[in-house]
């Protein structure tokens, strides 16, 4: 068989097409479908399933547009109570595309509806497709359908899920089974996964501490530990992908464009800035919060569906008319392009701008100024760069008002630089004062 796996860099989500004589299966697609298409075409063959381990958390899945598009069915496990036209797809179920025979394991932990998705081809060769069920170095977590979901479920009950689908349910398989998780590091469906984007079966029984040896408390104790935050976006998300998601980009048409403005009456709506934090300071719109997204690294899709509430509409502020189709997509990977009230370019106007830490004066005095440590607990845990520091993480920053004194100037920091733009802007419209400052990339001075 042919394996194939697409990266989406800024959510670590790895997505597969296997390609077995001329038929294709995909397993957990991504948004857009235009990639997956290109390669059917590229090979010449036809796309003929669509298996999905999960309704995803983290991102929209393409598995309906791709059934309409193409006529390719969509295998989930009954336990979703998927509301689009599926074929289930549980325990003691397979098909066979080509050489190659697809199976299903059903495999709760991270959700009560995972399932790992096993392939064979002729030569015996194993592939695994685990979902959010095993990572290379971690498994899922299973704090995250407690509110969200066709099945909730309590993190302590998945937990011990989790424990008896590792110590029980891919038994069976051979160790060279080849292990292709649907995330790696930096994503937040679990809290320590390798960079490898693949491993086997026998090197994760080795080296996995989910495999090792240990009673269900002890497995349980440590899976529920340090897990990161929760983004707002991520219950929404599974109940999209229950449903299934209109297609890719259906309504990017009907976005407004406001292009060069020189005036912007203030209609209470959120204003998100994706440019450069710089730039920003400069010059930008009252009340906007300015969440940077000027390349794959910079994480749009995670902040914005933090700092935004689903369904909350917002003006979109780009640096340039050239960014609008890359910021779109990346906006509907999470669902939100809905609320989009309208898409703004500045003109040559001076709207609002933002003071300059006199940085020297911070490192000399920084116990006359209030500072706001931005980072996740889970950071913050680590080890504080400023003992004096205010902990409020950034996802929780627009509720916490009340928590911030205003007898001081107020300097916003981060780990790096990148979330204390975001910060820093959400506390000045927050506070509606000139006296917050963003220490950006300065706080490595501290470290």
């Amino acid at each position: 068989m042919n394996v194939i796996q697409f990266e989406d860099k800024p959510l670590a989500h790895y997505s597969y097409a296997i390609i077995s004589g001329n038929e294709m299966a995909l397993v957990d697609p991504s948004r857009d479908p235009k990639p997956y298409y290109e390669l059917a075409e590229k090979h010449q063959v036809k796309i003929k399933a669509i298996f999905e381990t999960h309704p995803h958390a983290d991102f929209v899945s393409s598995h309906l547009q791709l059934h309409k598009e193409t006529g390719a069915k969509i295998y989930v496990s009954k336990l979703v109570g998927a509301n689009y036209k599926h074929e289930s797809f549980d325990d003691g179920t397979s098909i066979t595309l080509g050489d190659v025979t697809f199976s299903a394991i059903n495999s709760p932990g991270h959700s009560p509806d995972s399932i790992t998705i096993i392939a064979v081809d002729k030569e015996k060769n194993h592939a695994m497709f685990s979902g959010d069920t095993l990572f290379i170095g971690d498994v899922g977590r299973p704090d995250l359908r407690e509110k969200a979901g066709n099945m909730k479920a309590k993190r302590e009950e998945l937990a011990k899920n989790m424990y008896h689908t590792m110590q029980h349910k891919f038994t069976q398989l051979p160790d060279a089974t080849i292990v292709y998780p649907a995330h790696g590091a930096g994503s937040l469906c679990g809290k320590n996964m390798s960079t490898d984007s693949q491993s086997t079966l026998g090197k994760e029984r080795k080296e996995n501490w989910a495999f090792q040896d240990m009673t269900e408390l002890q497995f349980v104790n440590h899976i529920l530990k340090d897990q990161p935050f929760i983004p707002s976006y991520f219950g929404f998300d599974v109940d999209i992908n229950k449903n299934g998601a209109d297609n890719f980009n259906a309504n990017f048409g009907d976005i407004p464009v406001q292009f060069g403005i020189t005036d912007f009456p203030s209609d209470d709506t959120l204003i998100i800035d994706v440019r450069n934090a710089d730039d920003f300071k400069n010059n930008h719109l009252k009340g906007s919060i300015n969440i940077i997204a000027e390349t794959e690294d910079d994480k749009i899709e995670t902040w914005l569906g933090s700092i935004v509430e689903p369904n909350e509409k917002f003006h979109l502020v780009l640096n340039s008319i050239d960014d609008l189709d890359t910021l779109l997509s990346r906006i509907a990977k999470i669902g939100y392009e809905k609320q989009i009230q309208s898409i703004i370019t500045l003109g040559a106007h001076n709207f609002e701008t933002n003071k300059s830490l006199d940085l020297q004066d911070f490192k000399k005095n920084t116990d006359q100024y209030t500072i706001i440590d931005i980072r996740n607990k889970s950071e913050v845990d680590e080890g504080k760069i400023f003992e004096n520091a205010i902990s409020i993480p950034l996802n929780q920053l627009r509720a916490s008002k009340n928590k911030i004194p205003t007898d001081k100037p107020i300097v916003v920091h981060c780990a790096g630089g990148y979330r204390s733009a975001a910060g820093s802007s959400v506390i000045n419209n927050l506070l509606q004062s000139d006296n917050v400052y963003d220490l950006s990339d300065n706080v490595n001075d501290f470290k």
